[in-house]
Order: structure tokens, then sequence, then C-alpha cells
């Protein structure tokens, strides 16, 4: 009796997937034991998604066959999974914030009451706490969602599955939104999954992560599996040649000569509802400014807050010399400022519009005269800048919603290059990327200054921060705590910034660092 293949819960044969003649994958196959993390590596575009959408049922394959247990994997419908107790916690979670943490885990599954048609409240709550307990997460079955923080949204999402009694559980880029700490929760969670025989397919393009918890690797490019091997973390060089097809010998490029020039943007004294408290900072042309911070230190709020798209409450903002009062986004474009979301789905594309109305959306001006577009120069500029971009589509007419990732990203980037906005801030450029496309935006950020424009990147990658940055700001309770140079910036320094606590002593003067 084989017992290896006793172990095997998840098979696929000979997987094929096309679309109009566009070849996403090409006969994979691939095995995920019960107990184990299983880490499904590849760049964006590399075909990870349609071979978990296939797993699921959401997409039929061309060709090829998935087993399940031991059996065939025929699913109709894609709500049938749960039956089968695989579950699925997707980048973008799917959660209804309006209800409660017990109503979302138990939907459609709520113990009745006695009155026939009434739900039994009680019994939803117990049997989500129980859910929740085994967890050892600590949340409240009785919040609302659209209270929780996005790591405890991430528990409920695991939570919901567990409660199928989930054998299989598929993750998409699990700690792309998590701080450190909430990271080494969620690792602790996986392995007493682990523990319990539940096997994991995880997607996540962080190389830290595998040396946490994985423990079997697979590679796929261009639609095709390259390797599936136990990991080791002194193949990951190996592994990143398989997955972009080349060596990458370095994960920034080489930085070119070029110097900080005038002050391009100046905020003064800057305050916003509670989140923001008395800001001042310059940016300067030709520099990329960094931005540091834990998650809730106000980072975001504040790049908000210079486009126009967050309440300010007190302070100015100079753009080359002059005071721009710039109270929605429109005024912040037309004040040369540009802003690229950290969440593109949400935020920074309209996904079912095409990627020429994308690209276009900020810049219609440029474009049209007396209400018409001139579509000859709109779509030299699209062409253009989607080789410069290398942006991977059929044609421009395509859906930017049916995109990857870090196709995505790039759209949304060449929708600001369009505007020829001077002032570009980029809210964690490369979360969700892979090693490739990072690579590819470090190139251009660098392309951008050498010709003159002003950068504000927001990061929470600390190698990201230190490898691209010329100064770096950092952030904590909605203050600037410090300022590093290039030269002296270090992870030990920014996360000793990262933790002060600092109280304003009258106008704009911080008391010493406790």
């Amino acid at each position: 009796m084989d017992h290896a293949q006793d172990d095997v819960l998840l098979q696929t044969f000979h997987i094929g997937k096309s679309y109009s003649g566009n070849v996403v994958l090409r006969d994979v196959n691939l095995s995920v034991k019960r107990g184990e993390i299983h880490a499904l590596m590849g760049e964006n575009g590399a075909g990870k998604s349609t071979l978990v959408k296939i797993i699921t049922g959401v997409v039929k394959p061309n060709t090829g066959s998935v087993t399940y247990e031991g059996r065939p994997l025929n699913i109709t419908h894609p709500s049938e999974i749960f039956d089968l107790g695989i579950g699925i916690v997707y980048q973008e979670f799917n959660l209804m914030p309006d209800l409660t943490v017990a109503q979302n885990i138990l939907i459609g599954r709520e113990p009745q009451s006695w009155f026939k048609g009434f739900l039994n409240e009680r019994k939803t709550i117990q049997r989500a706490r129980e859910v929740l307990e085994e967890l050892e997460c600590g949340i409240d079955p009785e919040r609302k969602v659209e209270e929780l923080s996005v790591a405890e949204q991430q528990m409920v999402e695991i939570a919901k599955s567990l409660s199928y009694n989930c054998r299989l559980l598929i993750m998409d880029e699990p700690t792309a939104a998590l701080t450190e700490n909430e990271i080494e929760i969620l690792f602790r969670i996986l392995r007493k999954l682990r523990e319990k025989g539940v096997a994991i397919i995880y997607i996540s393009h962080r190389m830290s992560d595998l040396d946490a918890i994985v423990d079997t690797v697979s590679v796929l490019r261009d639609g095709e599996l390259i390797s599936t091997r136990p990991y080791r973390p002194d193949q990951k060089d190996q592994m990143i040649c398989e997955m972009v097809g080349r060596d990458l010998t370095q994960q920034f490029p080489p930085r070119p000569d070029y110097q900080a020039g005038p002050v391009t943007l100046e905020v003064s004294h800057l305050s916003g509802g509670n989140r923001l408290h008395d800001i001042s900072f310059q940016a300067r042309q030709g520099e990329i400014l960094g931005i540091a911070g834990l998650m809730g230190a106000g980072r975001t709020e504040l790049m908000r807050a210079i486009f126009g798209a967050y309440h300010k409450s007190d302070g100015t903002i100079q753009v080359d010399g002059h005071e721009r009062v710039i109270r929605s986004p429109e005024d912040g474009i037309r004040a040369g400022i540009a802003y690229l979301t950290e969440d593109r789905k949400k935020d920074g594309l309209f996904l079912g519009l095409s990627i020429k109305e994308n690209m276009i959306s900020a810049s219609y001006d440029q474009f049209s005269r007396r209400g018409f577009m001139n579509d000859r120069r709109a779509e030299k500029a699209i062409e253009a800048y989607g080789a410069r971009l290398s942006i991977k589509m059929h044609d421009s007419r395509q859906a930017a919603g049916t995109l990857s990732g870090g196709n995505q990203q790039k759209v949304m980037v060449a929708k600001w290059l369009c505007s020829q906005a001077q002032i570009m801030i980029f809210d964690e450029p490369t979360r969700g990327i892979d090693v490739k496309s990072k690579y590819e935006i470090y190139e251009l950020m660098y392309e951008l200054v050498q010709k003159g424009l002003t950068i504000i990147m927001i990061s929470s990658e600390m190698p990201e921060l230190l490898g691209m940055s010329d100064r770096i700001l950092v952030m904590n309770n909605g203050r600037i705590t410090g300022e590093l140079c290039r030269e002296d910036a270090t992870q030990e320094k920014i996360l000793q910034y990262e933790m002060m606590e600092v109280q304003a002593n009258g106008a704009g003067e911080k008391s010493e660092i406790r």
C-alpha cells in the first residue's frame, strides 16, 4: 500500500486553460498533502489565481482534471466547496461589514429557533465563539465586522472556513496588509491547523513568509509548473530565477547618479481630524522621500490630506513656492500631485472599465478638445506607457479587472504618468506584486526622479524603504518623530523612531523622546 499516496489530499492532472487563444495554464500537475503548508509562488500573471479558481470551481479548465480525497472534484457552483471542507481566504475579504462576526461566520447556517422561520441568535453567538476560541484570537463574536482591523477580519475569514470542518485552506497573499505582530499571530494559527492535518495552499510574494511556515514550494511561470520541492531557505535565489526566467542578481536596480533640487512641496503645521497633528516637512525635486511608520501611524491619512482626499483642519501646502488650496482630489491633480493609492482595486482603478479608460481617467483635458476625445493621441500615449511599463494586455479595450495584480498596478502608474504630475505619491507601490514587477517599478521610480519629478513613497517593507529612499521621515501617532538621510538610515533607527511617543509643547514644538 502506498502510504505517501494516501497522504495526498488534492491533485491536479494536466490542467490547461486559455482565453481567446491566450494560454494561462499549460499541463499543470500539482499534489498537496494533508498537514502540509504548500506555497504557490510565481510572478503576477503566472497562473496562480487561475489554478485556484479551477480548484474551487469558479473557472472550468479546458483540459485536465482535479481529485480531492481520492475522488474526482466536480464542482458545479463555488458554494459547494464549503460542504467539501475547502476554504479560501482571498486578498480582498468576502465579509459583510454591517453584520456581526458571528453572523458572518455562520451565514446561511445559523441555528434555528423553535419558532419556525426565526434564528437562534444565542446559539449562533455560542457556535461562533467556539470556533474563534479554537483559533485563540479573542474576537468578540457580537462585534460588527466594520469595527475590526484588517488582521481581525482575516481571522474571521479563517474562522468561517473552519466552521465548515475545513480540510483544505487556500490563502491568497494573507500577510499583505498585516503588521509584523499580526503576521506572527497568523503563522501561529496556521501551524496549529497544520498539526491538526489541515492542508494549506499558501500564495505569497513575501519570501520572508516561507522561512516561518512553509513545507513545500511549487513555482509557476507563464502558466507552467516549473518545480515542486521541499522548501529550503538556501534555495531562494534559485526560486527567484525560476519565477522570472532569469538570474536576478540584486533586489534593487543600481542607483543612478542624480541629485535633489529645489523644494517642490512644503507642508506646514498640517492637522486633520484626530489622526494628524501639526506636521511640517519638505520634499524636493529629483528625490525619493520615504515615509515609514507602523500601521495606524497616520502615513496614508497624511498623503490623502495633501492630495485632497482627507479633511485638513489646519496648515498650509505650497507647491513650487506657491500656496495651494487643496480641498479635493481634483484640486490635488490641478496642483500637479498624483496619488497612487495602496488599495488599487478599491480606490485606484475602475475595474469594470477598459485599460484605456483607466489610463486617461485623470487627464481627460489633455486628450480632449471642446468635449471631444482625441482617440489617436490617447492611443499613442497608452501604447507608449503600456510598452514602457511592460503591461501584459490583449489591447487597451480589455477590462482592467481582468489583469493580474502586478499589471493592474502598472495601469495605475500609467494613469498618473498620463496626467503629467510632477509630485508622485506612491502608497505601498509594490504590495502584492511579484519580484520582477517590483524591480520594474523601482526602475521607473529612478527614471522619474532623474527627470526631475518628486516621489514620496509610503512603504511597510523595511528593505524597500532603505533600498530606495534618499531621505526617510518616520511617523507615529499622527506626528513626524524623526528624519534620516540615506547614509544614516538603518532598520534599528527607523524602528526606534516608529516606537517613540512625542507630545506637542506649544506651537509645533515637541517634547523629548521618552
